[in-house]
């Protein structure tokens, strides 16, 4: 498979070719993806389904089905102890490639394989905004496959590295702040050990010292478990947490290899 995925990255729509490292372990394999979204035109009108019922009174045909191709034909490995920044300018397939890992969205074409179970860690993770943090927390810990012990004991961890004003973890978790909530999310997230982490712009709303927490724990889940993707606008936080860069651009691998290198390709194409 791995010859198959060495020529497929090179020669699929001149992207750059798989790097492959014979003696380092495989977590995640990306070979060759295609995400394709279908999603019908709104039709006119202020919604979508005010739209259709007006097409079901008048008989009318359904829109046309237009087709998104957000990642097109992307070919990695990704190892264990690696940490990955994930850049791009908006648009370009960033979140899209991680719901892929994740398991999310099934590929058009390709395949992605995982030695081990991914998680994917979003701004908008499921917590319950009506519920305390405090019960966040257990029910968080909870859907992440850990025991009622395991989550007791991880309980007060959590609250401290989540760095909540005083009294906050028994509020309902829509009295919190942006940043607040993101703290906690991660915090939740960070007290399990994961095979595989995706972090889609979780870090972008926390201060330089829940950066500076959250780059420490970082650096803990790669050596204790498989590899760690991140997105995130601020670059700063990409060059100060990965080991390697993965840059996206209209859906296509741009560039693959180190910070420097890849950030410094990226500012100057971009301007950023």
């Amino acid at each position: 498979m791995a010859k198959a995925l060495k020529e497929r990255g090179a020669v699929a729509e001149a992207q750059p070719e798989v790097r492959l490292d014979t003696e380092r372990d495989p977590i995640v394999v990306v070979d060759g993806l295609h995400i394709i979204y279908r999603v019908y035109s709104g039709g006119g009108g202020k919604g979508n389904a005010v739209s259709a019922l007006r097409r079901i009174v008048k008989r009318q045909n359904r829109p046309q089905m237009k087709e998104v191709h957000a990642v097109k034909g992307v070919s990695f490995v990704a190892y264990r102890g690696d940490a990955i920044g994930v850049i791009g300018t908006n648009g370009s397939g960033k979140s899209t490639l991680l719901k892929a890992i994740a398991g999310l969205l099934p590929p058009a074409r390709g395949a992605v394989y995982t030695d081990g179970q991914p998680s994917l860690l979003g701004v908008n993770a499921a917590l319950m905004k009506d519920l305390s943090g405090a019960r966040n927390i257990i029910l968080g810990c909870l859907a992440m496959g850990m025991t009622p012990d395991e989550t007791r004991a991880k309980y007060d961890e959590i609250v401290k590295f989540a760095d909540l004003k005083p009294g906050f973890i028994d509020y309902p978790m829509s009295t919190y702040s942006s940043g607040m909530g993101a703290r906690l999310r991660f915090a939740i997230a960070a007290a399990r050990t994961h095979d595989v982490m995706l972090i889609d712009e979780a870090l972008a709303t926390g201060d330089a010292k829940f950066k500076k927490r959250s780059k420490a724990k970082i650096d803990e889940l790669r050596q204790d478990a498989g590899a760690v993707f991140l997105v995130a606008h601020n670059l700063d936080v990409i060059e100060e947490t990965c080991n390697r860069v993965i840059w996206l651009d209209d859906g296509r691998m741009k560039m693959d290899g180190d910070p420097e290198t890849v950030l410094k390709a990226y500012t100057d194409a971009t301007g950023k």
